[in-house]
């Protein structure tokens, strides 16, 4: 055990050392979650219609709800700029986790309202998992271990309850998760769809169980990376006038940007 000022010194010197450690280790995810934030505040901005982001629809609903929704995304824009330089990474995970957290609530009253209606979990789950990666870009700031282990511990099971939908999801509409896959890619697309179901949910054990969960997080990231580029990069090509195609890509590669912020870091 160590006594004095030269242990007090010697624990504050690690501490701090472990701290900027981990803001460096996190700091390719950040760059990612950031950039994608931004990229789809842009997109919200630029199109202003139900098929760039279905979950501004319900905010233009309420009384100014379309200024508000403006102002929405421009903060999740300027959270994503600061996101990518560690000095403004503290303020920036707030900014995005009040974005997130909105957009997670305006997900719960179309489930609660039709429970058995599948489409209306992908309202809540799919912000909820950006609220995961802000919560851990916060967790990385966090001078106090014992906070940012708790505040990585909410990233990471919540994280883990997003995959368990991911996997329901697919299994729902596994015809459609299908068609999206190209089909050039050997054996067949139903093989991938199939296969990625199951890795949603291995990950989605993983992270629960917390039994190799930073693994099981960098491989679900590189799984949504692949999704990007393998599928909606293509659809972009093709058809860049669908708005939709936009979105989708943008909000693939926030999701990746977050999953990839929860597994960089330290695992409690």
């Amino acid at each position: 055990m160590l006594r004095g000022k030269r242990g007090v010194a010697w624990v504050t010197a690690g501490a701090a050392q472990t701290f900027s450690s981990g803001m460096k280790t996190a700091s390719l995810g950040r760059i990612v979650f950031g950039a994608s934030a931004v990229l789809f505040g842009v997109i919200c901005l630029m199109w202003h219609d139900a098929d760039t982001w279905q979950y501004l629809s319900r905010l233009w609903k309420l009384p100014f709800g379309t200024p508000l929704g403006s102002g929405l995304m421009v903060l999740q824009i300027i959270g994503g700029i600061f996101l990518t330089y560690p000095r403004g990474a503290r303020l920036a995970s707030m900014m995005l986790g009040i974005v997130y957290g909105l957009f997670s609530l305006l997900g719960i009253p179309p489930i609660v309202g039709a429970p058995r209606v599948a489409g209306e979990y992908f309202g809540f789950f799919e912000p909820f998992a950006l609220l995961c990666g802000a919560t851990a870009a916060y967790a990385a700031t966090e001078a106090s271990a014992s906070r940012a282990t708790a505040f990585g511990r909410i990233a990471r099971i919540g994280l883990g309850l997003c995959a368990v939908w991911f996997m329901l999801g697919q299994a729902l509409f596994l015809a459609q998760t299908a068609s999206l896959v190209p089909a050039w890619m050997p054996p067949n697309q139903m093989f991938w769809a199939v296969l990625t179901t199951v890795a949603f949910g291995l990950a989605a054990i993983a992270l629960l169980a917390n039994i190799q969960a930073r693994l099981a997080t960098r491989l679900m990231t590189a799984m949504l990376v692949v999704f990007g580029v393998a599928v909606w990069i293509p659809l972009l090509i093709a058809r860049p006038s669908v708005h939709g195609n936009w979105s989708e890509f943008a909000l693939t590669a926030l999701i990746a940007g977050a999953s990839w912020t929860v597994a960089d870091l330290r695992r409690d």
